[in-house]
């Protein structure tokens, strides 16, 4: 496990202050406000610490509020809905300077039996044959990207190995190409010992859900991206339902679409695979994506 990953997991490791109350911290970054997968990992680990460990999260629905500070504690408040016979569900909202900035709904549900079936995973190379991050981003240095903005997406990639299967939106700046993405990712180390619980793999999957989800939607434009900067761009909400069990240190297939964008928004929709093809979890997220003027 490299430093990076053990810095995550830190982070992920939340301060219990009161009951249903907990204290988070954010990473350094040179981005002046926290990343959103971060903010959404955090609340879930909030609301499942107040949620019997024979219960899995199925499903969460999020909003994204404000910018927050990563400068300045979270504070996570778990309101507990309701503890059903099967279902358990909670509501967490993330405080910085005295407001709101994140808003969480999410449902667990004791494991039963039932009819099963599932969309087939689609076709994908092996993560092994695909470049790192450390030995791609390089490429793009001084020319698509910045060396600054070279070192910030090594930065927020160290603690997870995550391999795109094409080229990436900042690679083919003007070229717009079929609004479909997918990507391999899985955690820089083993997750072993008392660290080793679902829940952890689950908040690390959310964590990463939001990394590349709104790609599919610039690849449609040919645009480049916030690290480009010609778009501003924002997660505004995001829904996760988790359908099998699953762990973030094993390579994980990420197949991304965005079927619209319109209004200054766009939209896009994941399935995330475990290796052997069992569909694991299902994302959709709406975000901000606006041209600056002057760059339309």
């Amino acid at each position: 496990m490299n430093e990076a990953l053990e810095s995550l997991l830190a982070l992920l490791d939340l301060e219990r202050i009161e009951q249903d109350i907990f204290r988070g911290l954010s990473r350094r970054s040179v981005v002046p406000r926290v990343f959103g997968g971060q903010v959404a990992a955090q609340a879930l680990v909030a609301a499942g610490r107040t949620v019997p460990d024979d219960r899995a999260v199925h499903s969460l629905h999020a909003y994204f509020l404000r910018a927050g500070d990563p400068g300045a504690p979270i504070v996570y408040t778990v309101d507990r809905i309701r503890d059903g016979r099967s279902f358990t569900t909670r509501r967490v909202v993330a405080v910085q300077h005295g407001q709101p900035i994140f808003h969480l709904s999410a449902s667990f549900q004791a494991y039963e039996e039932g009819m099963e079936h599932q969309e087939p995973m689609p076709k994908a190379p092996d993560p092994l044959t695909l470049p790192t991050a450390a030995e791609m981003l390089p490429r793009y240095a001084g020319g698509a990207l910045s060396e600054e903005a070279v070192a910030y997406l090594l930065e927020a990639r160290a603690a997870v190995d995550l391999r795109y299967v094409d080229a990436p939106p900042y690679a083919g700046v003007g070229e717009p190409r079929e609004p479909k993405s997918q990507v391999w990712f899985r955690t820089n180390g083993k997750l072993d010992g008392v660290i080793d619980q679902p829940l952890l793999h689950v908040c690390l999957v959310t964590y990463v859900s939001d990394m590349t989800l709104l790609d599919s939607v610039l690849l449609a434009h040919g645009r480049g991206g916030w690290v480009v900067g010609d778009v501003v761009g924002a997660s505004l909400d995001h829904a996760m339902w988790f359908h099998r069990p699953l762990r973030a240190d094993e390579w994980l297939l990420y197949d991304q679409e965005s079927p619209t964008a319109q209004g200054g928004r766009g939209l896009g929709k994941g399935s995330i695979y475990t290796a052997d093809g069992q569909l694991a979890v299902s994302v959709i997220q709406e975000g901000v994506v606006r041209v600056p003027r002057g760059r339309g």
